[in-house]
């Protein structure tokens, strides 16, 4: 298959970059002869195929300075697209840090024993992830909620992901919890220790019995979809297998874990930000990509080579049922506690903090706008946030003049 000419490097720049798009592009045909795919994978596979490419349209940048030239063309927006993330990713970053109190904060993983759980996720998408949301953000609640514990209100977002570094499917869900919380009365704000959420094992136990609880109702109203489940052939015998594989994972014992706060709130935040956007895997974790192998990096220098069209397989994997929300908040960061419970949350944090140093002799960059009214032009937030003006002509600085590209031309094969 031909290069297409968006791949064509620019003389003296070597072979283009592998990316998604370019396989998808070079290898989406075979894929969907050989495989099944579901709608919304052929959407997201069509998306990543055109992304910043001619069929999109786009624009040329012109210096009347010195003649400098660049194609810019347009992206596919698609949430699972690997080169389409970094801008709301930053406006992400943006929302949160406005609602960010100045207290500890936690990760903390909840994760599922894939060898029990794997066929049952998959065949029952939606219907488990909502139950991992559930679970998760109940067991943190109700830990925080206990007397015995804290005693309070916790605030927590909380992030779906489904991969393993080489793509294989692993659901498993990340949370940025605060380290305190408001008691009931709105009156006091309690402080965990420093380094010390909850006991992990409590944590793993009482997120197992939740998840296994919300699955077992929806079990009993006949809410699973088992044709295909391993385990689940018989139809006269599922009440069986279920209570079989209930009884397991029961048995079983579950990982979960809480890492200790790090470089302060806004740290905490900048870390969760390369969580909430990020894919299954992204460009710049691609090796190198031939006719019968794609290499990638998977952990350290620890690397996996897959067929390109099974790759795309596992890629294609991990794309979420249509409309699913991957990223919530709960307790104080909930939706109806931002203008109310989450503002007096602040206020005693205020309070508590200890009075401003004395400034510096060189006065520290002033804090950008964290909300507006308005909502703020990509150029101006890509200056802010990293330097880059993509306004100015790379080569002399000159106002670069955009012009409309002509509409792509394609030749009629018949």
């Amino acid at each position: 298959m031909d290069c297409p000419a968006a791949l064509l490097p620019e003389p003296g720049q070597g072979p283009p970059r592998p990316t998604v798009g370019a396989l998808a592009r070079s290898h989406g045909a075979a894929l969907q002869r050989q495989h099944i795919l579901s709608e919304a994978q052929r959407k997201v596979l069509r998306a990543i195929a055109t992304c910043r490419t001619p069929v999109l349209g786009g624009h040329l940048d012109v210096c009347a300075e010195c003649g400098f030239q660049r194609a810019v063309y347009h992206s596919c927006r698609n949430r699972h697209c690997p080169q389409c993330q970094a801008l709301a990713q930053a406006r992400w970053m943006e929302r949160r840090l406005a609602r960010l109190l100045p207290t500890d904060y936690f990760h903390v993983v909840f994760t599922v024993p894939d060898n029990l759980l794997r066929g049952l996720a998959l065949r029952n998408r939606e219907l488990f992830f909502d139950a991992l949301f559930e679970a998760g953000s109940q067991t943190l609640l109700a830990l925080g909620k206990d007397p015995k514990r804290l005693g309070a209100q916790l605030g927590l977002t909380a992030v779906l992901h489904t991969w393993t570094r080489d793509l294989r499917f692993h659901p498993h869900l990340h949370c940025i919890v605060t380290g305190g919380g408001l008691t009931d009365d709105g009156a006091t704000w309690k402080s965990t220790k420093q380094d010390y959420l909850f006991p992990v094992r409590v944590l793993s136990n009482l997120f197992r019995g939740k998840l296994v609880a919300l699955l077992d109702d929806a079990f009993r109203a006949g809410q699973l979809k088992l044709d295909g489940v391993e385990g689940f052939e018989d139809k006269s015998g599922r009440d069986r297998a279920w209570r079989r594989m209930r009884d397991q994972l029961y048995k079983t014992g579950w990982v979960s874990y809480a890492k200790p706060p790090f470089g302060g709130a806004i740290a905490v935040y900048e870390y969760l930000g390369r969580y909430t956007h990020r894919v299954g895997l992204s460009n710049h974790r691609l090796i190198s990509a031939t006719a019968d192998a794609v290499t990638f990096r998977t952990r350290g220098d620890q690397t996996a080579t897959l067929h390109p069209i099974e790759f795309l397989r596992r890629f294609l994997m991990h794309v979420l049922p249509y409309r699913f929300v991957k990223l919530r908040h709960y307790g104080l960061l909930a939706p109806g506690n931002v203008n109310g419970r989450l503002l007096v949350a602040k206020q005693l944090l205020a309070a508590l903090a200890p009075p401003p140093r004395a400034p510096d002799a060189a006065p520290s960059a002033p804090e950008p706008a964290l909300a507006s009214a308005t909502r703020e032009d990509f150029r101006a937030l890509l200056l802010r946030r990293t330097g880059v003006d993509i306004t100015r002509c790379p080569i002399c600085q000159g106002l670069l003049v955009s012009r409309p590209l002509p509409p792509p031309r394609f030749e009629d094969s018949s």
